[in-house]
């Protein structure tokens, strides 16, 4: 098998559990089986089918069993947990990835023979360090000789947890040895805690999600704050199959039953989010919306600039009241908080250090995972030990990631030395204010660390699934950012509260339409408002469904009759539908609730305009330019209409106004139509002339709007034959 069809069987594997299609993916389940010819696998796919063939079999003798539910329910877990045995194997033979080019590679590279001798030596350096720590200088090279050694040991001891397909007794119990309060190295713990995610989201394993559960216990914040973050990714991948594990929710409810790691999960889904980089849906509009949903004929955006109408005036204009409505909903004090991770942003300096990733040091992958630390041998020369403010205002800063620590100062070591110096001043004199800054913020915000801890572990973790050399080989954690509302964790912290309502108002307010309207659907069933039909219509409208746009519209009017805003947002549906009778009939309730606005009076006239009433249109066009008469959009409105309707005087009168005013082509195009059916041929020729030469001797261009006025010519007495006589001298 290659790889390709190894993944390809795996995902129909899935889908086929998923829709209770047993039989269907057993067969292919053999089909990896027979592949490996390994009689372990063998076995378990048996006992999978036998007692999925007594369970049909008990079933159709009508044999009344209280336990099928149960029993179906396993027989999908274990389906599910030996594919991804499956697969893991099968890649390990088959696939030339990075993952498992390491995985064969590693067991003949290791320096221990066993992770409990690994235990041993980490144990051993930190009991030495303590021994010399306060000596003499003259013991710097043996300090230099643990440290080697025990950078090369914590190295290995990710790797052999991250590539570990089975942990066996020995490697959970050294686990539980390293993340036991004794023991004192906490750069093992945080490190241990992202080789076990990693390892889970490359298979999953209920045992080791119940050990990075058990990481989420401790009371290191350092370590809780990695597992906490580890743990919503690989809740977000298998999602779907959690139900099938009792164990599993059972422990997630308990522990979102502890009301402060629930609000550490919360503010771990905002920032997961918060990393997304989807486009802006509002280019849609430009490149779909307008082609395809308005119904305005091509010579009225072209002669009146409609589209540019619609996107400034009425296509994206937000209700002002929202902004009240979410402050006394309750939600406001979440949302800057919001606010604040955003601005503090997952991204903020990622473009700037992403060129700063190539150093030697981010080579070992378990460097790109490593909390920053000033005794790290790599950057240790900046650390002087007397130095202490320093290390203090990198330890302390929560404005860079651990990764671009790394990169920050790796980058400093390449200066001369005189730069050097300098900078490491200007660091120390700020140190001790950055320092009190942080006692201040901690003392105002008590959950402040624990944020910025997790913040950070999110932007490493999106470095690496982003920045690092092989990172297409890695199935990316944040591919769940925009899924994290779909999971059962976001089920269990939205329960109570305003968590749910939050993160429907962030994606809407951050233009992520489709997933705000996921939340908002929901929210609707309990608490059916006007302010959430509005915003479920705006989204659908960004999102080009206009149908569902105007029902949601509808159903807020209904609600809250007469809201000037949500009546507009139905005119403007209405409108690009192409249904102008009805958006005449809205645009004018509210003209009447809010007289003579310019901007409705003008919708009310294209209207009036689209349904040829051209009298109507003209009454509210002059009542505009009364009201404003440099509005060029109204000269260009009346000049269109009068023409049409074969007012010529009046149309040519206008035209004049609009050609001293910078004319467009299309000015130029009107103003030649009315010379031409005026009779002033000359004229007409030199104002084709110019409207061609404003679209650049387009004349593919020109004949496209020529030829959609060609109607409107005859009725105005031009004759047919003429048309090609002065088309050949205008050429």
């Amino acid at each position: 098998m290659t790889t390709t069809q190894i993944h390809t069987i795996y995902l129909t594997i899935l889908d086929q559990l998923i829709a209770g299609q047993i039989k269907k993916a057993i067969e292919n389940i053999n089909s990896m089986v027979s592949e490996l010819l390994m009689g372990e696998y063998a076995d378990r796919l048996n006992d999978i089918e036998q007692n999925y063939k007594y369970l049909l079999h008990y079933y159709i003798s009508g044999v009344q069993d209280p336990e099928r539910k149960l029993v179906y329910n396993k027989l999908i877990a274990k389906a599910f947990v030996l594919n991804s045995d499956l697969k893991e194997e099968l890649l390990l033979r088959n696939s030339s990835d990075y993952v498992y080019s390491q995985k064969r590679y590693f067991p003949h590279t290791k320096k221990y023979t066993s992770v409990n001798e690994l235990y041993i030596s980490l144990k051993y350096y930190h009991s030495q360090s303590a021994l010399i720590a306060n000596l003499e200088s003259t013991h710097d090279v043996e300090r230099k000789r643990l440290r080697s050694n025990y950078e090369f040991s914590v190295s290995e001891l990710f790797k052999s947890f991250w590539l570990q397909t089975y942990y066996s007794h020995e490697d959970k119990d050294v686990l539980n040895k390293v993340m036991n309060v004794q023991y004192v190295g906490w750069i093992e713990k945080t490190l241990l805690v992202s080789a076990l995610t990693l390892n889970l989201c490359r298979m999953f394993d209920e045992s080791k999600l119940l050990l990075l559960f058990d990481c989420c216990k401790t009371s290191d914040q350092r370590v809780k704050q990695r597992a906490l973050v580890g743990l919503c990714f690989v809740l977000a991948k298998y999602n779907q199959f959690l139900t099938y594990f009792p164990s599993v929710r059972n422990r997630l409810v308990l522990l979102a039953d502890d009301s402060h790691t629930a609000e550490n999960f919360q503010n771990i889904i905002l920032q997961i989010i918060a990393t997304t980089e989807t486009d802006k849906i509002s280019k849609k509009m430009q490149e779909e919306i307008l082609p395809e949903m308005i119904k305005i004929s091509p010579l009225l955006k072209d002669k009146m600039n409609l589209d540019n109408q619609i996107k400034s005036d009425e296509w994206d204009e937000l209700n002002p009241d929202w902004q009240d409505l979410i402050q006394n909903s309750g939600v406001t004090d979440k949302l800057q908080e919001i606010n604040d991770l955003q601005m503090q942003g997952a991204d903020v300096y990622m473009s700037t250090f992403s060129m700063l990733k190539s150093f030697a040091f981010f080579s070992e992958i378990s460097n790109w995972f490593i909390p920053f630390d000033g005794q790290n041998s790599n950057v240790k020369e900046l650390f002087s030990t007397d130095d202490k403010t320093l290390i203090s205002a990198f330890m302390n800063n929560s404005a860079m990631c651990n990764s671009d620590k790394y990169s920050f100062c790796l980058s400093v070591l390449q200066m001369p030395e005189s730069q050097r110096s300098m900078l490491k001043h200007s660091f120390s004199m700020e140190a001790e204010q950055l320092s009190e800054i942080s006692k201040d913020e901690s003392i105002l915000t008590p959950d402040l660390v624990s944020k910025n801890l997790s913040k950070q572990y999110v932007q490493d973790l999106f470095r690496f699934f982003k920045l690092y050399p092989q990172h297409n080989d890695f199935a990316n954690v944040f591919d769940f950012s925009l899924s994290m509302h779909r999971t059962n964790l976001f089920e269990i912290l939205s329960s109570e509260g305003d968590f749910k309502q939050s993160i429907a108002e962030y994606y809407f307010l951050k233009n992520q339409y489709a997933e705000a309207l996921e939340i908002f659907r929901d929210i609707q069933i309990d608490n059916p408002t006007a302010s959430l039909y509005q915003k479920i219509g705006f989204s659908y409208q960004q999102l080009s469904n206009l149908p569902l746009a105007l029902d949601a519209y509808l159903k807020a009017d209904i609600i809250h009759p007469d809201d000037s805003w949500t009546i507009r947002k139905i005119a403007l549906c209405y409108r690009l539908s192409g249904n102008f009778a009805k958006a005449l009939e809205y645009y004018q309730h509210i003209d009447f609730l809010k007289p003579n606005q310019p901007t409705i009076l003008l919708q009310i006239g294209h209207c009036f305009l689209e349904l040829k009433k051209y009298n109507e249109a003209l009454s509210v066009y002059f009542k505009l330019d009364a009201q404003n008469g440099d509005n060029v959009k109204v000269w260009r409105a009346i000049t269109w209409c009068a023409f049409v309707s074969g007012n010529l005087e009046q149309s040519d009168y206008y035209l004049q106004k609009l050609i001293e005013n910078n004319p467009s082509a299309h000015d130029y195009l009107n103003a030649a139509h009315v010379a031409w059916c005026k009779r002033n041929l000359n004229k007409a020729l030199e104002y084709y002339r110019k409207s061609l030469l404003l679209l650049d001797n387009d004349w593919d261009l020109f004949m496209k709007s020529f030829n959609a006025d060609k109607n409107y010519l005859f009725a105005n007495g031009v004759e047919a034959d003429e048309v090609p006589l002065l088309l050949d001298l205008i050429l």
